[in-house]
């Protein structure tokens, strides 16, 4: 049996474990929170290293990649640093599933989505997703001096984004990861911040930890774009109003999986013992693995 863990800088009150099978291959996939502790990350990795298939890098990213450059997290490269075992951190799929993700969110609502306006939290660090609306004709505010630096400027285009990460990413890659990213209990606080950029739009769209760090008493009518989430998360989105919720991780033979955790399973039942390239990845999904799943909460 293939073994894929996740082990993530989240909190350890959403661990599990399941065996089951994916593509034809019997695959066990565990999950690991170690609450923000990057030592004890680092220890169980270790602990793991070569006893395991796959791994995955969870509430977190090992680098970004805006456009053709790729700027590391350096510490968290540093948590995998000299492994035998793969580890990756769900990039590969995202850059399959969310380049197309627009046309595909569209289809499944009952109504077309007017005005044509998202808020992205953190385009550096969703740059496909920011690229997809971009496609689709969206007017955006992007979030990233807001929502990563605490700075209340919005971006409103995807060339000042590109502009912004060639000038401060060499620097913010080498900040200590908690100074970037919510981790473990952190993730459970929510602070009210940005609150006109929220009501000026009709999508709001990035990884649920950002959107839930200030989030307003009131979404009504908003359609919120977002990875996994919990059933106490969706709860939390239907009490203050969001009309969809569109969750665009993919569902791999009926089953939904974080990225990193999706990532690592494909990486352990391919077997190459590296992680694979974002075309191996598609060849190894089909077109309805890829379909967003929407939820209609208020509508």
């Amino acid at each position: 049996m293939k073994r894929a863990v996740s082990i993530s800088l989240g909190s350890s009150r959403r661990d599990h474990a399941i065996e089951t099978t994916l593509l034809g291959v019997p695959i066990r996939l565990e999950r690991v929170g170690c609450d923000g502790n990057l030592r004890l990350a680092r220890e169980r990795f270790l602990a793991l290293d070569g006893q395991v298939d796959a791994f995955g890098v969870g509430g977190a990213d090992l680098q970004l990649q805006v456009e053709d450059r790729v700027y590391p997290l350096y510490a968290v490269q540093k948590l995998v640093a000299g492994l035998r075992t793969p580890a990756v951190d769900g990039g590969g799929i995202r850059r399959v599933v969310e380049r197309q993700l627009v046309p595909r969110l569209e289809a499944q609502l009952p109504v077309p989505i007017q005005p044509r306006r998202v808020l992205i939290g953190t385009a550096v660090a969703r740059y496909d997703l920011a690229c997809s609306f971009e496609a689709a004709g969206y007017e955006a505010i992007y979030g990233d001096f807001g929502f990563g630096l605490g700075l209340p400027i919005p971006i409103r285009s995807l060339a000042t984004v590109r502009r912004l990460a060639r000038l401060l990413m060499p620097i913010m890659g080498r900040l200590p990861f908690h100074w970037l990213y919510p981790t473990g209990d952190k993730q459970d606080e929510i602070v009210p911040r940005f609150q006109a950029w929220y009501r000026w739009a009709t999508v709001i769209a990035d990884d649920f930890h950002y959107l839930k760090k200030h989030l307003p008493e009131r979404l009504d009518g908003k359609i919120v774009v977002t990875n996994t989430t919990t059933p106490q998360d969706v709860e939390l989105l239907r009490e203050r109003g969001v009309a969809y919720l569109c969750t665009i991780t993919p569902r791999l033979e009926g089953r939904t999986f974080g990225t990193n955790v999706m990532e690592a399973a494909l990486t352990a039942i391919a077997g190459q013992g590296r992680p694979l390239t974002p075309p191996e990845l598609r060849a190894m999904l089909r077109e309805e693995d890829l379909t967003p799943t929407v939820l209609a909460l208020n509508p």
